[in-house]
């Protein structure tokens, strides 16, 4: 089969019957780029076949028209770091994949997100040639700082992990990573993509119709990968006799401001004090990101700059808060906390990946790195299949990610139990968080323990 690059919309004379077209008459599969190119894909000879044996002019059918077939190996659904990710590791292996979008690339890439990556999730960008802006700007961190009351302890992390560290990089700076490299390889994302059902998928014959422009366009293929976050169609595509979810709301949020000021700290400081929680972090040597704590009923509107400032400075501590640098806030959001977990991961031809299946509070630094786990098994299984004709990685393709995505949920869960104050929280439960924080800073078998999941855990 020969890709030809087509400038403008084609037609081509075809008789179609009943959406198929008819023996005798060109069969295409047609590939959406963006809304004024397409990638036709055809064989030269039933082109030919197509020219010579024309219908009359009532025959002719548009490659934009429902009825044409569209077709490709994996539909993925859904261009954040789960979809986009697992499109680079089919692409690699020459395996076709079309990516819908609902929103923009701008949008996409300009949603504020955490920018911890764990050691695999770097070296996967690395193995698919995606690290070299990582390589020159990514800040590496070898420990991490946690903080009682103010008193600061070092977790060497990588000198209780066997050299294991985690890299501050923006997932803004990822996914513009991601979407250069996809275009510079050819890539196809269809963005803007409205209205997404799924169809068929406890079939061997899947089907995704969209919307774009207005127009109603359609995709075949062999898979779907549900990768379009928790409030996508995907997760909502399996039958609810099926689905289990698992979920715990946190009854406080966090409150983040971006600010052009140096970090206050070369390492991540995570703060525990009787007042709440704080989190010094940062996505470069000259933008800092900060968190405090807050209700779920508090509006930023009441949080100008001076205030959120003496509340971080109180809550870090006198030694951390005579390092910051204060300065205007440029983003200030409230979100909220929750973990959850949906089974299986897995239905017929749907297979869930990243915050379509799973969300952790953000507390452990899981969330994108749990979406690169999922697609890198979900990859493995999918080049298996086609490869070698295996359906052995697919059938335990669920299995094999809850299994680690439950050992994320644990430590998040538990990471952020012992380092905010909850509502219901008397002076018992207060002495016992102040006496587990205690036992970590002074056992070095609790730091590795602490260590090991932070940055990440073998695959």
């Amino acid at each position: 089969m020969d890709k030809v690059p087509v400038d403008q919309p084609v037609r081509l004379t075809v008789k179609v019957e009943g959406g198929n077209v008819l023996p005798g008459h060109a069969g295409i599969v047609v590939y959406p780029v963006d809304s004024s190119k397409f990638f036709v894909v055809a064989a030269i000879a039933i082109i030919a076949a197509a020219a010579k044996n024309g219908a009359e002019a009532g025959d002719l059918a548009d490659l934009r028209d429902e009825r044409i077939i569209v077709r490709t190996s994996v539909a993925i659904i859904g261009a954040g770091p789960a979809g986009m990710f697992l499109a680079h590791l089919l692409a690699r292996s020459g395996i076709d994949a079309v990516v819908l979008e609902r929103r923009d690339r701008a949008y996409v890439e300009g949603r504020v997100r955490a920018g911890v990556l764990e050691q695999v999730t770097t070296d996967l960008m690395r193995d698919l040639g995606l690290a070299e802006r990582l390589d020159r700007e990514g800040l590496v961190h070898a420990g991490t700082q946690i903080s009682l009351d103010g008193e600061l302890a070092r977790i060497d992390m990588a000198a209780l992990t066997g050299g294991s560290a985690v890299t501050v990089y923006g997932q803004q700076e990822v996914m513009h990573d991601l979407f250069e490299a996809a275009s510079a390889r050819g890539i196809q994302i269809v963005w803007n993509a409205q209205d997404v059902v799924l169809e068929g998928l406890d079939t061997d014959a899947p089907v995704v119709s969209w919307r774009q422009d207005g127009e109603p366009r359609e995709l075949r293929c062999d898979f779907v990968a549900g990768c379009d976050g928790y409030h996508g169609v995907s997760r909502a595509s399996i039958p609810g006799d099926v689905l289990r979810t698992f979920e715990r709301i946190y009854p406080f949020g966090w409150l983040g401001i971006l600010a052009e000021v140096p970090p206050a700290n070369h390492e991540l400081i995570y703060a525990n004090h009787e007042r709440g929680f704080a989190l010094a972090s940062m996505r470069s040597p000259t933008r800092s990101r900060y968190y405090i704590q807050c209700g779920l009923d508090e509006d930023v509107m009441d949080w100008p700059d001076e205030r959120f400032w003496d509340e971080l400075c109180l809550r870090l501590g006198s030694e951390a808060a005579a390092r910051i640098t204060r300065g205007p806030s440029f983003e200030k959001s409230i979100a909220p906390l929750r973990s959850f977990v949906s089974e299986p991961m897995r239905w017929g031809r749907l297979f869930l990946a990243g915050d379509a299946a799973h969300i952790v509070p953000p507390t452990g630094a899981k969330g994108m790195n749990l979406a690169v786990s999922d697609v890198m098994f979900l990859g493995e299984a999918l080049v298996e299949h086609y490869r070698g004709g295996s359906a052995s990685g697919l059938d335990t393709y669920s299995s094999r990610a809850l299994a680690r995505v439950w050992k994320a949920e644990r430590f998040s869960w538990w990471f952020t139990s012992i380092t905010h104050r909850f509502p219901e929280m008397d002076g018992f439960a207060r002495r016992i968080q102040t006496a587990e924080i205690e036992y970590i800073r002074g056992s070095p078998a609790a730091q590795r323990v602490l260590a090991e999941n932070y940055v990440g855990l073998p695959l």
